[in-house]
Formats: structure tokens, C-alpha cells, sequence
């Protein structure tokens, strides 16, 4: 078979799935994108976007793009709960460029998916159809069958769940989606960067540390917003939802006694919202014949290691590579998950060990909180949990 007689159904109009229509698009594929929301958009949220995600994107012809609307951080700190002190995390900026070959971008998700969305209707203009909710599939003798929510149904070859945490596809291949909750709550928004002082607004990402709780923040859209998100321990909110609205003395509670510079931020935010962060064990198999998941949909992870949205962008590229690859669907779909498996579990895993890293008691006084942040964060450390991270090259992955 052609790639251009194999269709390929994508399951969800997220990063993930756009980025995995744009690369199919690219190989010559047919490819239709089901989405269920009647208006592409995407939350407002900032996501961090390291070398090897933005990697992806630059091999997808999205560079000048994406650096028209994201911001680049000329590195990471950490600064203490209480009093503000910082060390240096790593250097960003130039050092991302010279080290691994690709910038390391803070953009506005919104802004990201818009560019995605804005290339794959350049490549296929009727690519996307919306209000088109995926409710089951099914292998057919000629390929696979996806049924939608209005009665009707797309046939292709192969179809790639890409809906979500919440996902239909592999509730409909496994039924076994068990979260637990992980004891945090995160609170997010996105402030103007007029509406706080200059400091807050360097081209820096910050990551406060304390005990029971963490703040990141960093600047999107080349500086006119800063993105922010808190995340403390709390276990009386568990409602695993981007779009749930909270109140501004609610998040100031749970930052009581922390740095002005915190205080500042979340009152500048209008609306903060909230989530309750679940945590669910790496999955064994996501692939069943010629249907396979990327995504949230088969290894959604806690935030902490900020590449939730990079393995979604990793897992679009090499699926459409492996179907390049391979003419047998099933052959390549299996290739593809065995690619990945070991990895984003590594990344789930990981970013587990970083919450209690985050919120280790030890942080509550001065001196424990330095002895600790010398012993936790120094460079060797640093680099051996992020290094294999950035480092990564969709490309050179044996398929």
C-alpha cells in the first residue's frame, strides 16, 4: 500500500493528536482528525517545551512559528518557600541551542495549538472535522470503525486515540482505567505581565520549593504573560478537571506564609483554577491490532517534570514514522509502542519522585532547606534527571 491509500483516524485534536496528523500529513497519509468540541481551542495554560519536544516541531517546519509567539527562558532556578533565595537550576537560552540543537520554549498552550492547527488545515484543509465525539471502536476485516456520539461512523486503517486522560479509545480497547489520587491539588492562571512588578517578569523559570507544597512560574508569549501554577497537599478536593474554577482567597490560604512574591502572583490572577492531580500506573500494552493511543491516553503523568505535553509531541512523530516504516499497520503500531514504553514510563515515574522532592520537610527552616537544595540540587544530580530528557532525538529511535 501507498501512504497515500492508508487512512489514518485521530482520535482528539490535542497537541498530541495535531502533531501526529501534521507528521502523517507530511509522510503523504490521508488522515481525518475527529474532534468532539465544536471551536478548536485549548486551555489557558502555559506548558514548558525542552529540546527535544520543540525538536519535533522544528523537523515539522513549525520553528519561526512557534518563535513568533513563545518565550525563551535563559534558564531555571529554584528559590525557597519562604525567603526568596535562589539557586541556579541550569542555564537555558543559548546553552539549549549549543547542547541539544533545539531552543527550550515557555509558550501559551493556546498559542501552541493554534499553530499546529493552523498547519495541519494548510496541508489538508478538510482534515478536521469537529463536533465529532468519539464514543467506541472496532476492528472490521477491512481495517477499523469508529462510532460517534451523532449515529454516524469513519472507517480507515488505523485509528489513534489521542482523546485524553478521560479516554474513550481505551476505555473501549481496556476498561481499565484505575487513577489514585495523589494527594495534591494544583492551582493554575495566567497573569499579564504588566500587572506585576519587573522582577516578576525576567526571562526566567522559577520553581519554589517548601515543605508540603511548590509554585512554578515563567514568562509566555514572548513576555507579556507569566504563566503560574501552585500545587499543595491537600486531600479534600479530587475533581481531575482543567476547568474548575476556584477563588483567590482559596489559593492565598494555601500559600499562607510564603514569599510576597508568591502572594503577588496570585493576586493578580482573576480567576484561578483548580485540579485535583491523579496518578496512574504506566500501562503494560496500549496497542490492540491496528489501533493504538498516544498521549494522556496512555501515560498521563504528574507535572513534575514538566514534559507531559513534549511526550504527546514525541509519541505524534514516531507513529507516523513507524507507519512510514512499516507497510503492515499492525507491525508498525506495535514498533511504535515498544519504542516508547520504557521511556514514558521512566517520565511517569519520574515525575512522581519530583513531588516529594518538591514538598520534602526538610524545606521548612533555612538551614535544613540549604543543606538539603545542595545535596538535591546539585549540578551532577540535576543533570542525571534531566539530561536523557532533553537529549532525546525522535529521529535516531530504532523503529
Amino acid at each position: 500500500m501507498t501512504n497515500s491509500s492508508r487512512h489514518i483516524i485521530i482520535c482528539g485534536a490535542g497537541l498530541g493528536g495535531l502533531t501526529a496528523a501534521l507528521a502523517l500529513l507530511r509522510r503523504g497519509f490521508r488522515v481525518t482528525v475527529l474532534e468532539q468540541a465544536s471551536a478548536l481551542g485549548e486551555v489557558g495554560a502555559g506548558i514548558q517545551l525542552s529540546a527535544n519536544a520543540t525538536g519535533v516541531l522544528y523537523r515539522l517546519g513549525l520553528g519561526d512559528a512557534l518563535q513568533a509567539v513563545a518565550s525563551i527562558p535563559t534558564g531555571k532556578q529554584i528559590r525557597l518557600w519562604n525567603t526568596g533565595e535562589a539557586w541556579k537550576l541550569f542555564d537555558l537560552g543559548a546553552e539549549s541551542q549549543e547542547r541539544y540543537g533545539y531552543p527550550y520554549f515557555t509558550i501559551y498552550r493556546a498559542d501552541l495549538h493554534r499553530v499546529l492547527a493552523d498547519a495541519v488545515m494548510a496541508a489538508s484543509p478538510d482534515a478536521i472535522r469537529l463536533n465529532a465525539r468519539c464514543v467506541a471502536v472496532e476492528q472490521t476485516d477491512h481495517g477499523v470503525k469508529v462510532s460517534l456520539a451523532d449515529g454516524g461512523w469513519v472507517s480507515g486503517d488505523v485509528v489513534i486515540g489521542a482523546d485524553g486522560v478521560h479516554s474513550r479509545i481505551r476505555a473501549a480497547l481496556f476498561n481499565d482505567d484505575k487513577p489514585r489520587f495523589s494527594g495534591c491539588l494544583a492551582w493554575r492562571g495566567v497573569i499579564p505581565a504588566k500587572d506585576l512588578p519587573e522582577h516578576l517578569r525576567e526571562p526566567v523559570g522559577n520553581n519554589w520549593i517548601g515543605p508540603g507544597a511548590h509554585v512554578i512560574h515563567y514568562p509566555l508569549r514572548r513576555g507579556e504573560l507569566v504563566n503560574f501554577v501552585g500545587i499543595v497537599e491537600r486531600d479534600d478536593w479530587q475533581v481531575e478537571s482543567w476547568n474548575e474554577a476556584g477563588n483567590t482567597d482559596e489559593c492565598l490560604r494555601d500559600f499562607e506564609g510564603w514569599h510576597e512574591d508568591v502572594q503577588t502572583m496570585i493576586k493578580s490572577i482573576v480567576t484561578p483554577f483548580k485540579w485535583a492531580l491523579m496518578v496512574r500506573e504506566p500501562m503494560d500494552s496500549w496497542t490492540v491490532g491496528n489501533i493504538t493511543l498516544l498521549g494522556d491516553a496512555c501515560h498521563p503523568t504528574l507535572p513534575f517534570l514538566a514534559q507531559g505535553a513534549a511526550m504527546a509531541i514525541e509519541d505524534g512523530y514516531l507513529v507516523a514514522r513507524a507507519l512510514d516504516t512499516h507497510d503492515n499497520s499492525a507491525v508498525a503500531l506495535q514498533r511504535y509502542e515498544a519504542a516508547r514504553k520504557e521511556r514514558t514510563s521512566r517520565i511517569v515515574r519520574g515525575s512522581a519522585e519530583n513531588a516529594r522532592r518538591f514538598h520534602n520537610p526538610a524545606l521548612a527552616t533555612r538551614e535544613g532547606a540549604t543543606a538539603y537544595i545542595d545535596e538535591q540540587f546539585s549540578e551532577p544530580l540535576v543533570r542525571s534527571r534531566y539530561e536523557w530528557l532533553f537529549e532525546y532525538n525522535v529521529e535516531a529511535v530504532p523503529l
